[in-house]
């Protein structure tokens, strides 16, 4: 008699994102080529462990699918170290950024400015300035007033950027996480009047030359992509013909998703790839697009399979029958994973006891943080092992919109490190923090203590 089919005890979207992303994991989760326990003992707990091979892997995906000569531009904000800026410009990559923090540290990583595009529905003057002193390549305007604002800081022939203008589309697209299209909106001029918007920037003395067009995130459908593309391939005609000029960028933003939930599936490149072939094909054909240059902005796509956190089991308990594994480390590092940025419903990112992957699952388990809040919960009613102190658990897709995204100073616990792992080989790429950072900008305050006493009313 044989023996019946070994099942696998993991939730079959963990047990498909591990295969996908971390092959050599046994009953311990590999990243990189090294074993998670060693990571965690050499650098601490918490921390976030990224896959260099993932990041490869995914920005080659990008590529393969799209047609010959799009341009890559890594959105920033999905997560800002500085090794990742460098790797993906390494790559080919620019750098999308929304702030003036963002565009200095694309430029310390090293990012010729001229391959920056600055975005953002709330530039100020200081921001403003400093692209133009900067000369970053393209600029997104979002608003007449800000094209207004813009040309006053950039009067005597300074502004050497391409000048794009975000729209707002007058329709939602179906699918993804976030809409930012179809309803008023702080993003962009709305549809129905930005030729309007494009006489009055230039009567003010600046140039329209490009198109911004951006309506979701977390896209996992590729006909939703292409539907977005189209429409803006159809905006920047419209461009064109208010101009009397070929467009000379369309910018189509981001979106592309990746799966986090139960019953989530990959976003179909094969498919993505395919419609790609046509729309290229018709903006070819027409001369007022022929010459532009077409931009993508992938930031989570790019980033979030191949990032882990990681935290320890510090405490075991039950309470009035649940069980209740405490983590030394919670939402203050991965707000996200908590469920409080933007979930309506509140559902685990995949998650494992990722020194036991493949022990069987026990009764239902609260994974909290150590905050003083109920909101601190990476996993709720998880289907994992039962916890013990000392485990790791790993919360996965946190590569993206993780660490750079939370409360750091909530409770004023040490930010976590960041470690990269490629072959072999961990390198640390952001030190933990330190209880005296919470210190170092704050300032003596002579006299307030003593106007405190009650002498002093």
């Amino acid at each position: 008699m044989t023996d019946p089919p070994q099942t696998d005890p993991l939730p079959p979207h963990v047990a498909a994102l591990i295969a996908r992303r971390f092959p050599h994991s046994g009953d311990e989760l590999v990243v990189g080529g090294v074993a998670v326990g060693e990571l965690a003992e050499r650098f601490g707990t918490p921390l976030f462990v990224y896959d260099g091979g993932a990041f490869a892997a995914a920005e080659r995906a990008v590529r393969n699918a799209l047609p010959a000569g799009w341009e890559l531009f890594y959105s920033m904000k999905a997560n800002p170290a500085a090794a990742l800026l460098q790797f993906f410009m390494g790559r080919g990559c620019g750098i999308e950024v929304a702030s003036a923090g963002e565009l200095r540290q694309a430029l310390a990583a090293g990012c010729p400015a001229d391959r920056v595009i600055f975005a953002g529905p709330g530039k100020t003057d200081v921001e403003l300035a400093l692209a133009v002193e900067a000369g970053v390549g393209e600029l997104h305007l979002e608003s007449v007033g800000e094209a207004r604002r813009l040309a006053n800081l950039a009067a005597g022939g300074s502004l050497s950027a391409r000048l794009a203008i975000r729209v707002n589309p007058n329709a939602a697209v179906q699918g993804g996480a976030m809409r930012m299209g179809g309803r008023p909106s702080p993003f962009g001029v709305d549809e129905e009047r930005f030729e309007e918007a494009v006489d009055e920037i230039a009567s003010a003395g600046l140039s329209i030359d490009g198109l911004h067009l951006f309506t979701g995130t977390q896209i996992l459908d590729a006909d939703v992509l292409l539907a977005q593309y189209r429409h803006g391939f159809e905006l920047a005609r419209r461009l064109a013909d208010r101009t009397g000029r070929p467009v000379r960028t369309v910018d189509l933003g981001g979106g592309w998703g990746v799966p986090y939930f139960p019953n989530e599936a990959p976003l179909d490149l094969a498919a993505l790839a395919d419609g790609l072939v046509e729309l290229e094909a018709e903006r070819t054909a027409d001369p007022r697009l022929a010459d532009a240059r077409v931009v993508l902005e992938p930031g989570r796509f790019l980033t979030a399979e191949a990032g882990v956190y990681l935290a320890r089991v510090t405490d075991v308990k039950i309470s009035r029958g649940k069980t209740f594994a405490v983590l030394d480390g919670g939402m203050h590092h991965h707000l996200a994973a908590s469920g409080n940025l933007g979930q309506t419903i509140k559902r685990n990112y995949p998650l494992a006891i990722v020194n036991r992957l493949r022990a069987p699952a026990g009764e239902p388990i609260e994974l909290v943080g150590p905050l003083c809040t109920p909101l601190d919960a990476l996993g709720r009613s998880a289907a994992i092992p039962t916890p013990r102190v000392g485990d790791l658990a790993g919360v996965f897709q946190s590569g993206a919109y993780a660490r750079a995204a939370s409360p750091l100073g909530f409770l004023s616990h040490p930010a976590p490190p960041e470690v990269w792992v490629d072959s072999g080989v961990a390198r640390l790429i952001r030190r933990r923090g330190n209880p005296a950072d919470f210190l170092h900008d704050q300032l003596p305050a002579a006299g307030i203590a003593a106007s405190g006493r009650p002498d002093a009313d």
